[in-house]
């Protein structure tokens, strides 16, 4: 079981993405992804004592990799009441936001989480262990159709009718309460050769519903919005076409939808400009370092 900040979380582009947010030693930042605390720890080396990070996570593992810092406050909470902590410390105004999308490696190497099918593990999966339905609860309570548009939503797999169907009949004849039970269900449903890549995209889906990610995503985002002052830096490395959709649209629009907005002129609206019009991706170095790197995306973008 992975424990200590070292190996809790290796940074993905650590230095393209705290490089992206152009860091004015006295300014106020926020890490609203903060895990082993490697991206803090880069962006607390570029701060003087005017500056400040505050740092936001809610698994309670990640208090353990904590460095103590007069101009660092670590915040125990879900990012999407970003809006509500910063007014609760009374700033206005914040200077750049890095959020690092992915889930930890932690996460999927802690075999009593169950985020991964790789071990036998109560079926779990809430980053805050003191809140909301567990994944058990889902597979266990939702109807047909409210399983089938998850995965189908979430995981965007093809045959999510049919997982749906053989999740309600398995739970029939027993209670699923483990990875494996949960795996075993749908198993025969995958063709051998994409069992892995099937299997993987079933429990994304799956862990994206538990912890409500998309909508928390948007929420973040759109309060990041609001916070940023003139010149504040936005930088966001995702890691699957979900998330990179609501990124791109509220970076290029301002918007999750991605509607495009037109003032009286017919002059295009958007609260940022793009630092990057091209994604930015780890190198092959990197790739071959940290496997978890090779679907990330890096965006950065301005606020006007």
């Amino acid at each position: 079981m992975v424990r200590t900040a070292e190996t809790y979380h290796t940074p993905v582009l650590l230095k393209e993405s705290i490089d992206g947010l152009n860091i004015r030693p006295g300014g106020v930042y926020v890490d609203v992804t903060f895990g082993g605390g490697g991206h803090s720890r880069e962006i607390l080396s570029r701060l003087d004592d005017r500056g400040h990070l505050y740092s936001f996570d809610q698994d309670e593992d990640a208090e353990k990799n904590i460095t103590p810092a007069e101009n660092f406050t670590f915040v125990r909470s879900n990012f999407r009441y970003l809006k509500n902590w910063m007014r609760y410390y009374g700033v206005e105004k914040i200077d750049g936001l890095l959020a690092d999308l992915g889930v930890s490696s932690h996460h999927f190497d802690d075999e009593t989480r169950g985020f991964s099918f790789r071990f036998d593990a109560p079926l779990d999966m809430r980053m805050n262990k003191r809140a909301g339905k567990t994944a058990a609860d889902i597979v266990n309570e939702y109807d047909e159709e409210a399983l089938a548009n998850v995965f189908h939503l979430y995981g965007e797999l093809k045959n999510s009718r049919k997982i749906g169907a053989a999740l309600v009949k398995a739970r029939q004849q027993k209670k699923i309460e483990t990875t494996q039970d949960f795996a075993k269900a749908v198993e025969s449903l995958f063709r051998r050769e994409r069992e892995k890549k099937e299997m993987a995209k079933l429990f994304q889906a799956l862990r994206i519903e538990v912890n409500h990610e998309m909508e928390a995503l948007k929420e973040m985002l759109l309060a990041a919005t609001e916070l940023l002052g003139p010149g504040g830096r936005l930088s966001v490395i995702t890691y699957h076409s979900l998330e990179d959709r609501i990124v791109k649209n509220i970076m290029k629009t301002g918007n999750a939808e991605g509607k495009i907005r037109q003032d009286f002129f017919g002059k295009f609206e958007t609260p940022f400009s793009l630092v990057n019009n091209k994604v930015i991706v780890p190198d092959s170095d990197e790739q071959e370092r940290n496997p978890r790197s090779r679907s990330a995306k890096l965006r950065i973008s301005e606020k006007k």
